[in-house]
Order: structure tokens, then C-alpha cells, then sequence
């Protein structure tokens, strides 16, 4: 009997074959042509407790991403489980540090809100949450929870935008079933009701999900783009797909969610291996440069900029200030260093 997962992936392929053959057509018939070239801007993700699985000081990999980078976009999530770690008990110290020193430099910050966040297990629930086993508590929790973020920091200078779960149409995770799009639309209300001057992005993947759920409830639309992954079924995995698949389904998005800034909110830096090796720090480091280097770090970007999006968050900054300051190869952290 195929598991859920399977099932999942079985569709999600049919998906990427429509969108890849809507892209081969109209690449033939000149509806797609080459990119106009237009200044790209680049920021990072950075997660202060993947820091911590590679043994380093989070504020030190987070100032350096400041000073040496002189990164001027970040993309920050507000780790629940991490800030009300006891109902009731809210520590924001470390979220107003990062956005503080964001601020002295004139960086401009995405706060990612809800359970559903960047880095695996995806979900980032409290442990008093998951102990209650009930989602109508949990739901009932987060929207406080998210009421309480977003009042913290709606006048903060250094604010941005507001992310709303990371891919929520997207079924990944551990432990991590979908609330659906009423509760969605639920979270989308609480936010605006209380900031209604900063954009809400919601996001999703970019290979294999279909856009429009996403794209029409957000003020700026966010895809994520995936070259090589690894797949419990496949093992490793390189998307068959050319740049102009992306924008095939940026173009058929706008004509039916409508003009909107897109943007690339998640555009893979670092080998993705097998989530119990890689994300314990377990993964061989020979295994890590040979699915991702200093040459695969150029492909991609060159890949990312013909697109047709103009802004994109890279992903792996923390692996790469590992790999300099602990492993002696600093050559993906300093191809970096000339984007920003």
C-alpha cells in the first residue's frame, strides 16, 4: 500500500510534468523569451537554532552576515517554541537583538510568523502545545501567540513585510499536518487587523505546488526553487527543469491572481541530504561539497536570475560561515560576499 508520502509526491510530480510542458510550449513558439536584465537583489534566511546544530554562537554567524556580507534583506522566522517555550512565558531577547543590529545598519527584516517556519522539522510548535495533542488549542494559542508578535514589532523601523507560515499549502514536515486555508485566511485577518502598513507574503514551493492559492492571498507572493534534493523515494534528486519553467508559472499566476512583487523567498545554497544526517550535522563533509560547492553556487544563481524574478533570499548562510571558520573552506562565503 503507497503511504501518504508517496501519494503526496506521486501528485506533486504530475504537477511539475503539466508546468514543465507548458513551458517547453511556449518557449517553442516565442511566448517566453530571454529575461530582461534588471538589478538583482539578493538577501539571506537566517535561523539562529540551525546555527546552534553546527556548534557556533548564533550572534556571531548573525554579525558577520551584518558586517562582512553588509546583507541589506533578511528573512528572520519568529520561532514559536523558541519564545514561549512555558505557556505564557514570552522571551523576545534574542528577536530584538537580531532586528536591533538590523536596525543600526539600515537592514530591512521579513518576520516569519505562525508553526508552519523555515528549517526542519518545519513545524515549530511548543512542546506544552503538542503535549495537549488538541488543534483547536493549538490554533486557539497561535493566534494569540502571532497577535502578540505582530504588536511587538508593526512600528519597528527595520520591519519589512510580514511572512505568513512558510509554504502552508505544502505538505512537509515532521509532524506537521496542513491547517488549510481557512485557518490561513484566519491568520492573514489577525495580522492585517492590528498592522495594515506592511505587505503580508505567503509562500510556496516552487516546483512543486500550483501558485494561485498563494499568490492571491498575498500582498507580495514568495517561491521557493529547489535544483538538487533528496527524496526518500528518488534518494538524490535534480529537477529536470529550465529557468523559463519558473516563469511559465509566474506569468499564468499574474493572469489569474493578479500583478503583484513576487519574490524568491527561499533559493537553495547548501547540499540537501537526508534530514536525520544533514540536519543532525551527521551528513559526511566530502558528501556536502561534492552536491554543493563554490561552482554549483554559481550555477544556481545564474540559473535564479533568468527566472523572471528580480529578488531572491539565499538559503545555507549558516553552512557557509561552518564551513569557513570551522572546516578552512571559505570559497562559498566568499563567492557570496559579490552579490551583496
Amino acid at each position: 500500500m503507497e503511504t501518504k508520502h508517496v501519494i503526496i509526491f506521486r501528485k506533486s510530480l504530475k504537477i511539475l510534468l503539466v508546468f514543465l510542458l507548458l513551458a517547453g510550449l511556449a518557449v517553442v513558439f516565442g511566448l517566453i523569451g530571454s529575461p530582461e536584465l534588471s538589478a538583482r537583489a539578493f538577501g539571506v534566511t537566517f535561523s539562529s537554532p540551525f546555527a546552534e546544530k553546527f556548534g557556533m554562537d548564533p550572534k556571531d554567524v548573525y554579525l558577520a552576515i551584518l558586517d562582512d556580507f553588509k546583507v541589506k534583506k533578511i528573512r528572520l522566522p519568529v520561532y514559536w517554541d523558541r519564545i514561549e517555550m512555558k505557556e505564557g512565558e514570552l522571551d523576545f531577547s534574542e528577536l530584538d537583538w537580531q532586528i536591533s543590529e538590523a536596525q543600526k545598519r539600515d537592514v530591512k527584516i521579513i518576520l516569519t510568523i505562525g508553526r508552519k517556519l523555515p528549517r526542519w522539522p518545519e513545524c515549530h510548535q511548543p512542546n506544552w502545545v503538542l503535549e495537549k495533542k488538541d488543534q483547536d488549542f493549538e490554533k486557539e494559542k497561535l493566534l494569540k501567540f502571532l497577535e502578540v508578535a505582530v504588536e511587538r514589532y508593526r512600528n519597528n523601523p527595520a520591519l519589512f513585510a510580514w511572512q505568513i507560515e512558510n509554504e502552508p499549502f505544502l505538505p512537509f514536515g515532521d509532524a506537521c499536518p496542513l491547517f488549510g486555508k481557512e485557518f490561513l485566511d484566519k491568520e492573514i485577518a489577525s495580522v492585517k487587523k492590528i498592522d495594515a502598513n506592511h505587505p503580508v507574503i505567503i509562500t510556496d514551493s516552487g516546483e512543486l505546488s500550483i501558485w494561485v492559492r498563494a499568490a492571491k492571498r498575498a500582498d507580495i507572493f514568495g517561491s521557493t526553487m529547489y535544483r538538487q534534493i533528496w527524496n526518500e523515494n528518488l534518494g538524490f534528486f535534480t529537477y529536470p527543469i529550465p529557468p523559463q519553467f519558473f516563469r511559465v508559472k509566474l506569468t499564468l499566476t499574474k493572469l489569474i491572481a493578479g500583478n503583484k512583487p513576487v519574490i524568491i523567498s527561499e533559493l537553495q545554497a547548501e547540499p540537501w541530504g537526508p534530514h536525520q544526517l544533514y540536519e543532525e550535522n551527521l551528513f559526511p563533509l566530502d558528501s556536502q561539497l561534492d552536491k554543493f560547492n563554490a561552482k554549483k553556487f554559481k550555477e544556481y544563481i545564474s540559473y535564479a536570475e533568468k527566472s523572471g524574478f528580480d529578488e531572491f533570499y539565499l538559503w545555507g548562510v549558516e553552512w557557509w560561515y561552518w564551513l569557513k571558520t570551522e572546516k578552512n573552506h571559505p570559497e562559498i562565503w566568499n563567492e557570496a560576499k559579490k552579490l551583496f
